[in-house]
């Protein structure tokens, strides 16, 4: 799995080099999120049970990607029973400057997290 996600990874970069004007193109920033081993408040777990909004999800990046200075976004999310070190998520926002794509990676982060994703920690 490590591996598909290496070339989903550096495929979704070489796309949107390929398909995005050089000109609006300055950054593409990346986030794997990862099954850590321990809880927030330091206990050790044994994994998570994940979900998402699957409908949500494809309703919501149109409107991240039409964000002033983005020209990308891609979101994968690894739903079922999750062991540590497992990949959770992977994020991707293209855009021209660091000034417009970090606030919109920031901003889709939180919103995929808070709004999209169900996880529960298993003990």
């Amino acid at each position: 799995m490590a591996k598909k996600l290496t070339l989903m990874m550096a495929g979704w970069i070489e796309e949107v080099k390929q398909t995005t004007n050089p000109e609006e193109l300055g950054m593409i920033l990346i986030h794997n999120g990862i099954v850590r081993g321990t809880s927030k408040s330091g206990k050790p777990v044994q994994g998570m049970k994940l979900s998402f909004d699957e409908i949500k999800l494809k309703s919501v990046i149109p409107i991240f990607k039409h964000r002033k200075g983005v020209v990308e976004v891609k979101v994968w999310i690894n739903a079922g029973n999750l062991k540590v070190g497992d990949n959770i998520m992977l994020l991707l926002v293209a855009g021209r400057f660091k000034t417009d794509v970090l606030p919109v990676f920031e901003e889709l982060l939180a919103f995929v997290k808070n709004e999209i994703v169900t996880e529960e920690e298993v003990q």
